[in-house]
C-alpha cells in the first residue's frame, strides 16, 4: 500500500534554536533524537520511509516556526529562507518529498506575496501556520487576502498547533503535564478552527481547505453538540451547519493518534474522503503508524483513500 505522510517537521538551526516540548522527566532524551532528525534528510529520514514503506513525507517547518517571532521582518525574512531552504531539499529528492510553505502573517500583505512565491515559482503545495500569530488568529480581517489567496492558488492551509501561548490559562496552572502536544495545544487549535467556522470563512471562502492534524484537534467527535447548541442560538448567520464545513472545507489527518476507534468514528462522522494519512515524524514512531492503519477497522478502499488517495488529489499529485 502507498502512504503518503501529511504532517512531516523539518527544521533549520539557524532560524530558531528549538521547539517547545512538554516539560517532563523524559523530555531531555527526546529532544536529543529529535534534534537530530529534524535537520537531517537522508541518514536518518529516508532510511525510516524506506524502512516502513513511505513514499512521500510532506515537509513543514517545526513549531513554532514563523509564527514564534515578533518582529514583521524577521518573520518574512525567515520564511522566505526557510521555503527556499524546502524547495532545495525537495528539489534533491523531488519523487519522496513535498512541502508546505511558512507564511509570515506578521505581515499580511507580505505573506500573500510569499504564499504566492511560494506555490508558484518553488512549487511548494501549500501552507502550515501554527496556531496564532502574535496573539492574532486567521479570523482577523486582516487576513481576508490570505483566504482568497488560498482559494486562487487552489491549495490547502494546514493549521497546526505549537504557536507561544497568547495568554496565561489558569487551568494549566500547576499542571505542566497537560501543556503542548499531550492536550492544551490541540484544544487551542481546535479553538482556532471553530473561530474560522463561526466568523464564516468558509461561506466567503467556499472553496478554502483547511487541514487539522491529530486526528481534528477533537473535534469531528463534536460535531453533534455544535450543531444542537448553535441551533439554540438566536443569531445564526453561517449558511451551512458548524457540521456541515467538516468534511468540505475541513479535513484531517491521523498524525500522533494511532486509535482505531478514533479513526472509526472520525469516518463515520466526516467521511473517509476527508481523511489523510500522517506520521507526524520524528515526534512519533513511523512504524506504529503504519502498522496502526494497516490493521484499522475500515474497508480496503477507505485505506487506500486515507493512507494515499486523498493526499493526491488534495495536492495534485500524480498517483
Amino acid at each position: 500500500m502507498r502512504f503518503i505522510a501529511m504532517e512531516e517537521a523539518f527544521a533549520i538551526p539557524e532560524l530558531q534554536a528549538g521547539f517547545p516540548v512538554p516539560r517532563t522527566e523524559t523530555s531531555a532524551r527526546w529532544i536529543k533524537d529529535w534534534g537530530q532528525r529534524l535537520c537531517d534528510y537522508t541518514t536518518h529520514r529516508l532510511s525510516d520511509m524506506d524502512e516502513h514503506g513511505i513514499d512521500i513525507q510532506v515537509l513543514s517547518l517545526t513549531a513554532p516556526g514563523i509564527q514564534g517571532l515578533t518582529d514583521a521582518r524577521q518573520a518574512v525574512t525567515d520564511a522566505r529562507a526557510a521555503n527556499d531552504h524546502l524547495a532545495e531539499v525537495i528539489a534533491g529528492h523531488p519523487d519522496r518529498f513535498r512541502g508546505l510553505a511558512a507564511l509570515p502573517l506578521q505581515d499580511p500583505e507580505a505573506a500573500v506575496a510569499e504564499f504566492r512565491r511560494a506555490v508558484g515559482e518553488l512549487g511548494l503545495s501549500g501552507a502550515l501556520v501554527n496556531d496564532h500569530t502574535t496573539g492574532t488568529y486567521l479570523d482577523d480581517p486582516r487576513y481576508e487576502p490570505v483566504w482568497a489567496a488560498l482559494e486562487e492558488l487552489d491549495v490547502p492551509l494546514y493549521l497546526h498547533p505549537g504557536a507561544p501561548p497568547a495568554e496565561p490559562w489558569r487551568v494549566l496552572a500547576g499542571r505542566p503535564e497537560l501543556q503542548g502536544p499531550l492536550w492544551s495545544w490541540g484544544a487551542e487549535t481546535g479553538g482556532h478552527a471553530l473561530r474560522l467556522v463561526f466568523d464564516g470563512v468558509f461561506d466567503r471562502h467556499p472553496r478554502a481547505t483547511l487541514i487539522l492534524g491529530h486526528m481534528g484537534e477533537f473535534l469531528p467527535f463534536q460535531l453533534a453538540r455544535l450543531d444542537s447548541r448553535y441551533a439554540r442560538q438566536e443569531h445564526r448567520p453561517l449558511t451551512r451547519k458548524p457540521s456541515e464545513y467538516f468534511g468540505r472545507n475541513i479535513l484531517i489527518t491521523t498524525s500522533g493518534v494511532c486509535s482505531p476507534a478514533a479513526l472509526a468514528g472520525a469516518v463515520l462522522a466526516i467521511g473517509a474522503d476527508a481523511i489523510m494519512f500522517a506520521v507526524d515524524y520524528p515526534f512519533e514512531d513511523t512504524a506504529e503508524a503504519v502498522r496502526f492503519l494497516e490493521q484499522a477497522p475500515v474497508s480496503d478502499a477507505d485505506r487506500a483513500k486515507i493512507s494515499h488517495g486523498n493526499a493526491e488529489r488534495l495536492l495534485h499529485l500524480k498517483p
